[in-house]
């Protein structure tokens, strides 16, 4: 899972597409932020499209639960 900023800082949408990332990297339009978690900045503009999510957690007698829903 590679997160992504906006140009702004702005938090946008994870993305799972590696090669995608690699290829921003490389061609100076993304830079690495943080490396855990592994994040980047797109270095150009965007739109801002993010979906809601809803944060449920579980705290259970053993273990506490997380889920993120869409």
């Amino acid at each position: 899972m590679v997160y992504v900023l906006s140009i702004n800082g702005d938090p946008l949408m994870p993305t799972k597409r590696y090669g995608k990332v690699r290829r921003l990297l490389k061609q100076h339009l993304a830079k690495v932020v943080r490396s855990k978690p592994f994040t980047i900045q797109l270095l150009y503009e965007t739109t801002h499209y993010t979906q809601n999510i809803t944060l449920g957690i579980d705290s259970g007698y053993d273990h506490i639960g997380f889920s993120a829903v869409t």
